[in-house]
This record gives structure tokens, C-alpha cells and sequence, in this order.
């Protein structure tokens, strides 16, 4: 009787080991689907690792401690979580053999930290059965197709509405960054909400179209409670609406939270962080080695010594003009201390040093004639 009891016990254990979530075992197929999807080149190819992923990714995100998963194996899988830890964002595109791209989500929600059980709501790609750009609240299974990379809770009303910054390949011309909002109602998810103001109007989400050529930036800064981003302009005045032929012209708009809504100010100053470090490379004079080192990265007066002053003139210079830039104060030329020259200026300081010592140097740089005899 002890024995059949003992091999219970066993057996009991063995089930129960088996019915175990093994999250290494797990990571691990999952990383061997995903190099076989992103190793594929043909579409066919593609779809059936696809499908064999989703199905394992499906099954994973309904694990109990799918928010205590990182899948640092992962590294072509978008995973987010929302600052109060209640939304998490799996995402991933697969590219197609023309240049377009299929895009795959779920989201996982929980309601509280606390709450054991959580959904998970998956975002189906329907962006053929949509416009381009669309203005209205959608459904989970109406998604237009995108990846996600930020999210920024704001409340209003005593709800929460998850901001989310996202990014689309778009075509072989053209990428789209975007902005919009997600939110819950019962045990559905919406996207797409009245939370941008611009000027007098108020819109869902926004995109913005720009060339493949070029890069856009979007992103979020907590320290200003801003979404900071490259202002477009089209190339040349004649391809206005031709958005796969704009580009960053250098200034920067931001959507401000202003009274629990995203405010529109334009031409803003972008600012780097405080505590910002740079990469600086230096060149020993005694044995020419270039070493390179951090230090805390400070704003420099390109006019010269000073930190600027209100009385500088500063003489704008157009491509064809024979002007230079200068101002009032710098005409005078400055002499730096060598402690705190760059290597580039210590190098040009040293030829310029040679020449006037030996001034024929400048003027005959091949080889020395002999003196005839």
C-alpha cells in the first residue's frame, strides 16, 4: 500500500511538472521561429513561419506571468509597457517581397496591479479595408498596421487614455510616424480618441508622411511634458501634398499636455537633457594615439570665447554669397589657451607655426632642388 502510494505522488509531481510554464523552453522556440521568419525571402515562406509564431506568442500572452516576461531573446519582437504597468504591447512586422509591410499586434490589459487575471485582445491588420490615413475611432479588428515604441498614460475624467507614439515602413517612397490614443471600454479596445488640439481643431490621431530618404523624429520628454518632433516641409514648394517628398527642416513642433489634452505649439526650442554625456576624442602630442573620453556635454558660443551677447551681429550667408559669418566682437582674432584647444585646432596651431618659421615651405612643398654648382 505504501508503494502504490509513493508511485501516486510520483506521478502526481511528474503531471504537475509537465503542466509547469517552462519560460527558457518557451523563449527558445520562440527565438527559433523568429530567425526562421526573419530568414525567409519569400512571402510563402514568411506566412508559414508567421503563423507557427503567432500561435506560440498567442499561447505565451496568456500565461499568468506574462508581465513579468522580458524575452530578451527577442530582439525583432516590440515589446512595451505602459508607465503604470497595466498595458503591455507585443508588435512585430513582417516585411513582403515588394517593400510593404504586414503588421501584427496584442495588447495585454490588466485592471489593476493587483488583479490576477488579465485580457488579451489582438490587433488584426485591416489597413486594405481602410483610407490611407484614418480619422475615426476604430475597432481591435479594423487596425490600420503599425509599430508601437512609446506610451503615455493620461487621465481625463477618471479614465485613462494610453497615448501611443508608433512608426509605418509605409511604401518604397515614404514612412509614416503617428500618434494616437488607445483605450478601453469593458472587454473591448479602442483607438482613437478626440485628444489632440490644433489650433481650432481637435482631432483622433495624427500622421505624418515623410520621404524614405530621411528621418523623422518623435518622441515623448517627461522633464517638459511634451511630444517633441521634426517639423516637414516638402523639398521644393512645387511638391506640396506630395508627402514622399518631405523632409525635417530643422525646427521642432511639440504637443504640449495642457489640462489633460494634447495642445499644438509650434516652432519650439528642443532642448538636450541635463545630464547629457559626449563622446570626445583627443590625440596625444607626445605619441599621436587617440584616446577618447566622456564628458558632460555643454553648449559651445560658435562666435567666439564669450557666451554670446545681446549687442553680437550676426551676418546670415547664403550658398552663393562671398561673405562669412561674423559678428561685431569676433573680428578681432582670439588666442586660446593650448589647455583647452581640440587636437584639430592644436594641429592646425603647429602647421601654422611651421609656415612662419619657414615661410618657403608654403611655396615649394615637393622635393628640394640641389643648388647648382
Amino acid at each position: 500500500m505504501k508503494v502504490s502510494f509513493g508511485l501516486l505522488i510520483t506521478l502526481l509531481i511528474s503531471l504537475q511538472s509537465l503542466g509547469q510554464f517552462d519560460v527558457y523552453s518557451r523563449e527558445q522556440e520562440l527565438s527559433v521561429l523568429l530567425d526562421s521568419l526573419r530568414g525567409s525571402r519569400k512571402n510563402d515562406q514568411k506566412e508559414f513561419w508567421n503563423k507557427q509564431f503567432k500561435t506560440l506568442i498567442d499561447q505565451t500572452l496568456h500565461e499568468p506571468t506574462v508581465f513579468d516576461l522580458a524575452f530578451p531573446k527577442l530582439r525583432t519582437l516590440g515589446v512595451i509597457d505602459s508607465p503604470d504597468k497595466l498595458v503591455r504591447i507585443v508588435n512585430w512586422n513582417v516585411e513582403q517581397e515588394d517593400g510593404t509591410q504586414k503588421y501584427y499586434a496584442y495588447v495585454v490589459h490588466r485592471n489593476s496591479l493587483k488583479d490576477t487575471k488579465h485580457k488579451v485582445i489582438e490587433l488584426i491588420d485591416n489597413s486594405m479595408m481602410l483610407t490611407a490615413k484614418p480619422e475615426e475611432t476604430l475597432e481591435a479588428n479594423m487596425w490600420y498596421g503599425a509599430l508601437y515604441y512609446q506610451i503615455i498614460p493620461v487621465e481625463k475624467a477618471n479614465k485613462t487614455y494610453y497615448t501611443i507614439l508608433g512608426w509605418d515602413g509605409g511604401t518604397r517612397m515614404s514612412n509614416t510616424k503617428l500618434i494616437d490614443v488607445m483605450y478601453f471600454t469593458g472587454n473591448s479596445l479602442k483607438l482613437g480618441y478626440p485628444l489632440f488640439k490644433s489650433g481650432t481643431a481637435t482631432v483622433k490621431r495624427l500622421f505624418y508622411e515623410h520621404s524614405e530618404r530621411s528621418v523623422m523624429s518623435l518622441r515623448y520628454e517627461p522633464e517638459y511634458n511634451r511630444i517633441i518632433f521634426d517639423h516637414l516641409m516638402p523639398e521644393t514648394p512645387t511638391m506640396v501634398g506630395f508627402y514622399e517628398f518631405y523632409v525635417p527642416d530643422m525646427s521642432y513642433d511639440a504637443f504640449v499636455l495642457d489640462n489633460n489634452r494634447w495642445v499644438l505649439k509650434e516652432d519650439v526650442i528642443g532642448i538636450n537633457k541635463k545630464d547629457v554625456n559626449v563622446s570626445v576624442a583627443s590625440v596625444d602630442d607626445r605619441n599621436g594615439d587617440v584616446t577618447t573620453s566622456s564628458t558632460p556635454g555643454k553648449w559651445i558660443d560658435p562666435t567666439g570665447e564669450g557666451k554670446g551677447s545681446a549687442n553680437d551681429v550676426h551676418v546670415a550667408v547664403l550658398p552663393d554669397s562671398e561673405a562669412t559669418n561674423t559678428t561685431e566682437e569676433s573680428k578681432k582674432p582670439v588666442k586660446k589657451d593650448k589647455k583647452t584647444m581640440t587636437a584639430l585646432e592644436k594641429y592646425e596651431a603647429k602647421k601654422k607655426h611651421k609656415k612662419e618659421e619657414d615661410p618657403s615651405a608654403t611655396l615649394n612643398s615637393g622635393k628640394k632642388r640641389k643648388p647648382k654648382k
